[in-house]
């Protein structure tokens, strides 16, 4: 396989027209960068790899294996930590749990239970503040909610955005000056306020001495070891004085199913354990019942799919989600907050019921030991609003070799200066 790929190859390779990537090149989706020789506009087979249909053109059948150990102990602080998805999944891949902020309590009360030694700080970010961490942690996380922003000039400022919560994650990064720090967040951020949001995020960062790694990506949970259809926008911001390159984590072709999450197998040792769920209302239960495994609302006689969809009926769209019933043999749908509320029910394949609480903590791979706290619809809050577990744990790969590769260039810069010190002195 070759290096470098043109527009039109790249086109061709993945189904997409050449303005469709033009559109995601000027977007930061998937940028093309300078090819050495010519100059041209072109893509790098590396770029290329986080697309299964390149993957499949290369015949590149072998499992990716992300894992690297890190060289030294790192730490994180987590800001909107909520039930530990993203902090449990860095910790499996190495990175030590400084502190973390939360403010629901039910969420705070999971965190302390599952990780005693974890410094859970409880509250409203605004009251705290991070200087403490500065030099002591090497990495900041946050999963912020998406914001819109006041623009009062064309380039956004750190002071634009107080009042949401995005400037409290800058503000947080400002005040411990990580190394590394690592947005998490929907995909609709992307196009929120058509791509200003996002614009106003990065100029932010920039302006506390952070470049964000471009192009930023989209990761889709499924290609790394989770059995469900969920995508999250993962945003790296490198501070100015370092220059390393940070790769994010290489997808795996292997998928795995809603068999693979709730039954015995190569994910879990065990079948899913019994747990409290909610019920379907009757009236809607009659109606899932109908519905067969991998179906939804369209399997429906005419007469019912009218009577439930009411006037989404007639509006466009595929409305897939709506009555859903998954199937063993494949990957679930992004899992809610609330796995009974219509227009998203996510359906147990052979039981009309919605999945309970420890069958959505298997689907975002969380362990069977860690238990939620709160009543049950603040269990599935938590799980809902979770990073999956798996999808952390291989983005923290990512983060230890970035770490391991500044610590490494480090040490030589000390060596070399030593060195140049020992000669003049001689």
């Amino acid at each position: 396989m070759k290096n470098y790929y043109s527009i039109s190859e790249v086109a061709e390779i993945l189904g997409k027209s050449t303005e469709t990537l033009r559109r995601w090149d000027r977007d930061g989706k998937l940028s093309a960068v300078r090819e050495p020789m010519s100059n041209y506009r072109v893509y790098n087979k590396e770029q290329l790899q986080l697309f299964p249909e390149f993957r499949k053109l290369s015949n590149n059948k072998t499992i990716v294996d992300n894992f690297v150990k890190p060289n030294h102990q790192y730490s994180v602080l987590e800001l909107f930590a909520g039930a530990g998805g993203l902090a449990l999944g860095l910790e499996q891949s190495g990175i030590k749990c400084a502190a973390l902020n939360e403010i629901d309590k039910w969420a705070c009360a999971t965190l302390r239970n599952n990780r005693p030694h974890w410094n859970v700080l409880e509250g409203d970010i605004k009251n705290y503040s991070f200087s403490k961490y500065q030099g002591k942690v090497d990495v900041v996380t946050g999963g912020f909610p998406c914001q819109a922003f006041s623009y009062a000039g064309k380039k956004l400022g750190l002071n634009d955005a107080r009042g949401t919560l995005f400037y409290e994650f800058a503000r947080a990064v400002q005040e411990v000056k990580p190394l590394i720090c690592i947005g998490e967040n929907v995909k609709g951020l992307l196009s929120h306020e058509k791509g200003k949001t996002l614009e106003g995020m990065i100029s932010i960062l920039d302006e506390i001495g952070y470049n964000v790694v471009s192009p930023f990506q989209v990761l889709k949970a499924v290609n790394y070891n989770v059995p469900q259809k969920r995508e999250r926008l993962i945003l790296v911001g490198i501070r100015k004085d370092i220059d390393i390159e940070y790769k994010y984590p290489l997808p795996n072709d292997t998928v795995y199913n809603l068999g693979d999450a709730l039954k015995k197998g190569t994910l879990f040792d065990s079948n899913v354990p019994k747990s409290n769920g909610t019920k379907y209302p009757e009236h809607k239960k009659k109606i899932l019942d109908l519905i067969p495994q991998k179906g939804y609302w369209r399997d429906l006689p005419l007469d019912l799919q009218k009577e439930y969809m009411q006037k989404s009926f007639y509006l466009g769209g595929g409305k897939t989600g709506m009555a859903r019933r998954i199937g063993w043999d494949e990957p679930c749908l992004t899992l809610t907050c609330s796995p009974a509320q219509k227009q998203t029910e996510r359906c147990h394949p052979d039981e009309t019921r919605p999945f309970t609480v420890r069958e959505y903590a298997r689907i975002q791979t969380f362990p069977d030991d860690w238990k939620f706290e709160g009543s049950i619809s603040q269990q599935y809050k938590q799980i809902g609003n979770a990073v999956p577990v798996n999808l952390a744990k291989e983005v923290g790969y990512s983060i230890v070799a970035f770490l391991n590769k500044y610590y490494e260039m480090s040490q030589e810069n000390l060596v070399s200066i030593s060195f140049d010190k020992a000669v003049m002195v001689s």
